[in-house]
């Protein structure tokens, strides 16, 4: 008997399969699983990293924080009780003033929160944070008004203690449906601001705080609204992105006069997205690894299935044998079929996953890649082969006489 190409195997391969399409159909199920969750997975952790880098380029390269406590441990990571320490400790206007004495060439704003109900005459956001900070923040920060939107408070206004706001693009909508919020009143706290400008659509969040829902008015006035003047956090703009590193150094040297340093934080934009991306990679491999749990599931169905399939077609294999078929030639079938399967699989997947991205771009970053779509095909192909070899060998090694006797 002349030895079999690939391309005949290939062929009775796609029969045998063909023969019961339900059967590939479910066998390969969980491979179709699998190969969703893990694409999701991947396109949601790739999504939140291009927010996140989005949001911090939009603070600009050159932004330094000040905030309370030690919020970075030894290892680069966020300490444990960074974010406690933010909420319970502030700092104060002498602090504000040292800063401003102390530093030549920079840019210092003062960061103040207070959360309340905001009311228009049509509509009431509940407890919504209102941030106070200084004319630099608004421009600093890329949140000032376009033309035609009003425009930011002045450091004029911020002194004189003029009750105006800035409403972002969302909240504007919501208080405002059927007008423009500019020059409109709001009630916050029972105090009546006028509203200077709405700053224009930035986009989705990931589920927390967003430029669209923020609400800004000058430091005085949130201080008032707040109960205190009270300093969450400094926002210092550095000449250029040269000197940060030299800037930083220049800030710690100023607080440690007055602090110990574990009392309070010095870090830049690209130090906290290095953080926040490492927080989101290691979430990503987490999750994406018990997705791929199923894969595993996936490959079992396979063999079993496949198993069941050598000892339907005992008698076919015996005949097979007996007429000169090479133990190989039915070995590598076999084989072929499983991959079939498990590429059929990888294949849906793929199909799904991609569009399942594309949903949930509409309420939640997500991007897919290249990188997720071929890693994910190439492990249900690669469970395909792992999980196909033993019922290969199990039908390559199969008596001719004993499986033509088979019933």
């Amino acid at each position: 008997m002349l030895k079999p190409s690939f391309s005949d195997l290939l062929r009775s391969s796609f029969r045998s399969i063909l023969k019961n399409k339900s059967r590939t159909i479910l066998t390969s199920l969980g491979i179709i699983i699998g190969v969703t969750s893990v694409i999701l997975l991947t396109s949601i952790g790739n999504g939140l990293k291009n927010y996140v880098t989005q949001q911090f380029d939009a603070l600009g390269a050159n932004s330094i924080f000040i905030s309370p406590g030690k919020i970075f441990n030894d290892n680069g990571g966020f300490s444990q009780s960074s974010m406690t320490t933010a909420m319970t400790t502030s700092f104060t206007q002498k602090d504000f003033n040292l800063l401003n004495r102390k530093l030549k060439n920079t840019i210092i704003m003062p960061v103040n929160a207070a959360y309340a109900d905001i009311k228009s005459s049509y509509a009431i956001k509940k407890t919504t944070e209102i941030d106070g900070s200084t004319e630099e923040y608004g421009k600093s920060n890329n949140v000032v008004p376009s033309d035609g939107n009003g425009h930011w408070f002045t450091n004029e206004e911020n002194d004189k203690k003029t009750p105006v706001v800035v409403l972002g693009y969302k909240i504007a909508q919501t208080l405002f449906p059927k007008s423009t919020a500019i020059g409109k009143k709001v009630i916050i706290k029972g105090k009546t601001l006028k509203v200077i400008g709405v700053v224009d659509q930035k986009g989705a969040s990931m589920g927390g705080p967003s430029v669209d829902d923020a609400v800004y008015a000058p430091f005085s006035v949130v201080s008032d609204l707040a109960g205190n003047d009270n300093i969450n956090t400094f926002v210092v703009k550095a000449p250029n992105k040269d000197l940060i590193a030299s800037t930083k150094k220049e800030i710690t040297k100023v607080m440690l006069e007055k602090y110990d340093s574990d009392a309070f934080s010095v870090f830049d934009s690209s130090q906290l997205l290095s953080s926040i991306n490492s927080i989101i990679s290691v979430l990503t491999i987490a999750l994406t690894g018990i997705a791929a749990i199923s894969l595993v599931v996936g490959g079992v169905g396979i063999m079993n299935i496949m198993l069941v399939s050598v000892t339907e077609r005992t008698r076919e294999i015996g005949l097979r044998k007996a007429i000169g078929a090479y133990p190989r030639a039915i070995l590598i079938q076999f084989l072929i079929e499983a991959v079939i399967l498990s590429c059929f699989g990888g294949l849906v997947g793929v199909i799904l996953g991609s569009l399942g991205t594309v949903a949930i771009n509409s309420f939640f970053p997500a991007k897919i890649t290249i990188s997720s779509i071929l890693l994910a095909f190439g492990v249900s192909s690669a469970v395909g082969i792992i999980f196909g070899v033993a019922p290969a060998r199990k039908a390559s090694k199969l008596s001719p006489i004993e499986a033509l006797r088979y019933e």
